[in-house]
């Protein structure tokens, strides 16, 4: 593991340069991006790589929570053995990763989504395009639903859960488990909610959130201490949320629901990010 990308800026940095990019390419999006003569319905093609490009700069920057400096180091050689990742740099990248779950990311300019109609006969949806539950149209709450699923699968992956659980108990200066699933409510379940478009992204965001942490607690990866954090985390979840909007009462019946048999319960099949380039690899 290393702090720093090849052009040399801190991976939270490089999310950040990122989503400037990305924010700025959906801003300009339009019918420019297709050819003369081809379907509109062309430019979801080219959007999905917009859309989604921040996804390597992300897997990077969430390397660095829970995260591990380390050298392949022989006796003798004087390198660098082992060291966590300091706090701060730490800290920075969560606050970088949570800036990709908000709706102001999330959404797409209204100009651009009239710009998408379904697909030609002959077009079909290849394992490059966003997944849609919209039949025939272009789906732009699922689509922020996988983008945000990229984000909670690699901050709620077992082993960094492990690793921030086992580095605070090591060095209380250390963020711990807690305060990262604190962090992550905070964006979501906890944040007040937009009007219109921006609210319906914000309450699919806090369902795939909701679920992420159904996972890790029935992950058989995870460690019985890091299920006893995130069910309390999820209980505490249970007790602040009302009975009187729709999607708090939704939420409070999924998680009595895992109450009644954690074991059992199966979270919901979430909907995945379009296939792209191989690389990086590791949590």
């Amino acid at each position: 593991f290393a702090h720093l990308c090849d052009n040399g800026k801190m991976p939270h940095e490089g999310l950040n340069d990122a989503l400037e990019v990305r924010a700025l390419a959906l801003k300009n999006f339009g019918e420019a991006n297709i050819k003369m003569g081809e379907p509109y319905a062309k430019l979801e093609e080219v959007l999905v790589p917009i859309y989604f490009y921040h996804r390597y700069q992300l897997e990077a920057t969430a390397k660095v929570i829970g995260g591990l400096n380390y050298r392949y180091a022989l006796r003798g050689d004087g390198q660098l053995i082992t060291q966590m990742v300091e706090p701060k740099v730490q800290k920075d990248a969560l606050s970088a990763l949570l800036k990709t779950l908000s709706p102001e990311t999330l959404a797409l300019p209204e100009k651009l989504l009239n710009m998408i109609p379904p697909r030609p006969i002959g077009y079909y949806r290849g394992q490059e395009l966003a997944k849609i539950r919209t039949s025939l149209t272009f789906d732009p709450l699922a689509t922020a639903e996988a983008s945000a699923g990229m984000t909670l699968d690699l901050l709620l992956h077992p082993a960094r859960a492990q690793r921030l659980l086992e580095y605070h108990a090591r060095n209380e200066q250390m963020p711990s488990l807690e305060a990262v699933i604190d962090q992550l409510l905070a964006q979501t379940w906890q944040s007040d909610l937009p009007k219109g478009y921006q609210g319906e992204i914000q309450k699919t965001v806090n369902h795939a959130t909701l679920n992420a942490l159904f996972k890790l607690a029935t992950s058989p990866n995870a460690s019985e201490e890091v299920k006893a954090v995130v069910f309390f985390k999820i209980e505490q979840l249970y007790q602040s949320l009302s009975a009187n909007q729709a999607h708090h009462a939704y939420a409070k019946m999924k998680i009595e629901q895992f109450k009644q048999n954690p074991e059992q319960f199966k979270p919901a099949e979430s909907i995945d990010a379009p296939a792209g380039s191989p690389i990086g690899c590791g949590f």
